[in-house]
């Protein structure tokens, strides 16, 4: 089955998909951005079930390049997959395979457990600072790359917030 991968602009909170993508922190806490919106639409549940999830570390519930997956809670999608983009420090600092690894562990999650759809935000270009087209390069790389591999998945959804990021995705997808 051949992979619809396309770019919307749209909130993420309101799309009924098999899974969205939460650009978290470590803590998966709740925080600004897109974290924060879907922590609030998805209620104190998706909070209280995050704070069950044990600790790696201190503070560390998913670790920066890693994913986790909840319920939605209060939210139209099925499923939240949690991931921690790298902080952008110049790109020297292993920032590129950290943000590959984050996309590619979410679609691992999605096709492990036989979903159909999942849809990104612009994972670490909020906040954490991550240039926009270079992210961008890497979130279309990553999803191409399992284009064609056999599995549920037949749609990936980049959502944006804004033109700017539309624009980006789509200049990318047509590349």
């Amino acid at each position: 089955m051949q992979v619809v991968i396309e770019a919307i602009e749209a909130d993420i909170t309101t799309l009924a998909l098999d899974a969205i993508v939460n650009a978290a922190n470590e803590s998966l806490s709740g925080g600004g951005g897109v974290d924060g919106a879907i922590h609030r639409a998805a209620g104190p549940g998706l909070r209280d079930e995050c704070a069950a999830m044990p600790m790696v570390r201190p503070h560390v519930r998913c670790p920066t390049g890693e994913a986790v997956l909840t319920g939605g809670h209060r939210l139209p999608a099925r499923h939240i997959i949690h991931t921690v983009g790298p902080v952008w420090y110049g790109g020297d600092k292993g920032e590129p395979a950290l943000l590959a690894s984050c996309y590619r562990r979410c679609l691992a999650l999605a096709r492990e457990h036989d979903f159909a759809s999942v849809a990104f935000p612009a994972i670490s270009c909020g906040v954490f600072g991550y240039p926009l087209a270079e992210a961008v390069a890497i979130a279309v790389a990553e999803a191409r790359a399992i284009a064609d591999e056999p599995g549920s998945l037949s749609r990936i959804v980049f959502c944006c917030f804004g033109p700017k990021a539309l624009q980006a995705y789509r200049d990318a997808l047509a590349a």
